[in-house]
């Protein structure tokens, strides 16, 4: 098979691997004229770490990362709510490791190379036709080529998603965004830290010896921009309520500080994520809350299921037929999740805050355990 992969990020990058794995020719095609990615960290899930093995290239991304194996809930003073130990991971991968996504790209371009991925950046599909054979794909750059099969990772705004199955299936978004930001790391941020305060949220992972980042959960009506250079003195007014760590941050804030914003939005495409030879996967067919810190790794599975059901036996219409039906529960349940989380510590107020702090004390670990079973579970 000759398969053609839109967008060079996570999703992207480990599916061209993992492809290549199979033995499949693959050309891996990205908009963006040359790497660009946000200078803030990611966290690398038990389940995620699993798929980086399989993709060759865990050993460098622990070299680069900062293990951990839990995460602590505070009030907004600092006072802990609930300790919950990580249940991920095991025989041999950590329960989480966090980088930067600089490096994370870094490592899984250099593996795309080493298994002689064919990367072309600065363009994109522009037309294609699926004739029921191949599909004839025209290119930003009047290059022509014909493929077996497209995967498109091209991310929640995918224009091949809405090229293929209509708007309806645009991005919704949650009234929520995050903040995100790296700092220097005290010595005591060795795990998940979480401040919860009245419709605001404030949490820390740590990415290495020296630096964790920061992100920090707040509403924002829809259709509202921020400017960059507002960044700090929106942040410091959006964490007004806080002391302990998330206190001492907000006062250290600099307007040199590298500063990312994102809108939070859902996109959950029924199933068949496949239309013919034309397939949406990654964020561009169910990109989530980032609440779990799954995205990447649904992505990566994405990639690496694909690969092992199309080199299995069947028709193609079977193979395709049954990676959606691997796929698709396992991301409903991260969306369903992630959102849940999310819904529910944004609609913290001073009427329900005790009772929803003594549900956390009551129910934290359990629940996070509930689902970590799950999702420790083969992709």
């Amino acid at each position: 098979m000759k398969i053609l992969v839109l967008g060079a990020g996570i999703g992207g990058l480990g599916a061209s691997i993992a492809l290549r794995q199979q033995g499949f020719d693959v050309d891996l095609v990205e908009i963006k004229p040359e790497l660009a990615v946000y200078g803030v960290g990611i966290n690398q899930p038990g389940n995620s770490l699993r798929a980086l093995r399989a993709l060759g290239v865990l050993d460098e991304i622990r070299a680069v990362g900062f293990e951990y194996d839990h995460t602590d809930f505070y009030d907004a003073d600092g006072e802990l709510i609930v300790h919950v130990p990580c249940t991920l991971g095991g025989d041999g991968v950590p329960a989480n490791t966090a980088l930067s996504r600089l490096n994370l790209h870094r490592i899984l371009i250099s593996a795309a190379e080493r298994h002689d991925v064919k990367i072309r950046y600065g363009g994109t599909m522009e037309q294609f036709s699926d004739n029921g054979r191949a599909v004839d794909v025209s290119f930003t750059d009047g290059r022509r080529e014909s493929y077996d099969l497209v995967a498109a990772f091209d991310g929640i705004k995918s224009a091949t998603r809405r090229a293929v199955f209509g708007p309806e299936h645009d991005p919704v978004y949650s009234g929520f965004g995050v903040f995100r930001v790296t700092l220097p790391r005290p010595p005591y941020v060795d795990g998940v830290r979480v401040y919860q305060a009245l419709g605001v949220k404030a949490g820390y992972i740590p990415l290495s010896a020296t630096t964790m980042y920061m992100f920090v959960v707040t509403p924002d009506p829809p259709g509202v921009t921020h400017r960059r250079e507002d960044f700090v003195r929106i942040l410091r007014s959006r964490m007004a309520p806080f002391g302990a760590l998330p206190g001492e941050v907000r006062d250290a804030l600099q307007p040199m500080d590298d500063i990312v914003f994102s809108p939070i939005s859902d996109v959950l495409l029924p199933l068949p994520w496949f239309s013919g030879r034309i397939g949406i996967l990654g964020d561009a067919a169910h990109a989530c809350a980032p609440h779990l810190t799954q995205g990447a790794g649904m992505a990566l599975e994405d990639g690496i299921v694909l690969a092992e059901t199309l080199a299995g036996g069947g028709s193609l219409e079977e193979r395709l037929r049954a990676f959606g039906e691997r796929r698709f529960p396992r991301a409903r349940l991260v969306q369903d999740v992630s959102h849940g989380i999310l819904q529910a510590e944004m609609s913290i107020n001073a009427d329900n805050y005790d009772a929803s702090v003594q549900g956390m004390r009551d129910h934290q670990v359990e629940q996070a355990h509930a689902v970590e079973a799950i999702l420790n579970a083969p992709a």
